[in-house]
């Protein structure tokens, strides 16, 4: 959690309380308390719907995560799929194939990862994948078993160029404005709700309160740090390119 996120948790709690003793200096509880029954009711149905409302987008933003992390190391191993058949490609194809491999992952690792943060990516990587292809492509097998390495190369360039895709398309996965709307509107109307109960105990009253109060704002912030795959707490690292960089026998 950041600073910013525990200012609006604090402030949040602060403003609740406020709220509290203003209500009861001047509606006291014993104006409240005779309809507690009835605020019951509605507080449990209202609870109940916001609270599987929050449920459903925290499962869909971690799944938006999780997807997200899935397709790196997916693009990854088609990477290391094209860098290990290049090396079996003769020269000077195979050479070339190669180094673009290893400038694809550093691009993708050092440039191209701080800018997903932003809702971008890098046209030199995107243009490396297009080198690939057009070189693989441009291969003409001498024997059989050129021709197995060169449909391997070009099963791999294609899930390389596939998984890239994905991860870029991913780089717009948000919730939706109407949504958050929804969950701020639910999460002030539950909040509501307590003020209507009448305690004769202002000290239990506040604790209840503030207490839910905490746990919708953290709730929000859960939310709000996963919103974005490769932003927040929960971000995807770039930890795929760095395993298969970690990993490189001596060039050729």
């Amino acid at each position: 959690m950041s600073w910013t996120d525990a200012l609006i948790l604090v402030g949040t709690l602060v403003v609740c309380a406020i709220a509290l003793w203003l209500l009861q200096h001047f509606v006291p509880h014993r104006m409240r308390e005779s309809h507690n029954d009835v605020a019951g009711f509605i507080f449990a149905a209202v609870g109940v719907l916001y609270a599987v409302l929050l449920a459903f987008v925290v499962v869909a933003v971690w799944q938006n995560v999780d997807s997200a992390r899935q397709t790196t190391f997916k693009e990854a191993d088609a990477l290391a799929g094209v860098y290990w058949i290049s090396r079996e490609l003769p020269l000077p194809v195979g050479s070339q194939v190669e180094h673009d491999t290893l400038e694809y992952a550093r691009t993708v690792q050092d440039t191209e990862w701080p800018l997903l943060a932003e809702h971008q990516s890098s046209p030199q990587a995107t243009q490396l994948v297009y080198d690939m292809r057009s070189k693989i492509f441009g291969f003409t097998p001498a024997d059989a078993r050129q021709q197995v390495l060169y449909e391997h190369a070009v099963t791999h360039v294609e899930d390389l160029a596939s998984e890239r895709r994905a991860r870029l398309t991913e780089i717009d996965d948000s919730v939706p404005t109407l949504m958050w709307v929804a969950l701020i509107a639910g999460g002030l109307l539950t909040i509501a709700f307590t003020y209507l109960f009448g305690l004769s105990n202002t000290v239990a009253h506040g604790l209840m309160v503030l207490t839910l109060t905490a746990l919708v704002v953290v709730s929000l912030l859960l939310i709000k740090e996963m919103d974005f795959p490769f932003t927040g707490v929960t971000k995807v690292e770039p930890t795929a390119f760095e395993v298969f960089l970690s990993r490189l026998p001596p060039p050729r």
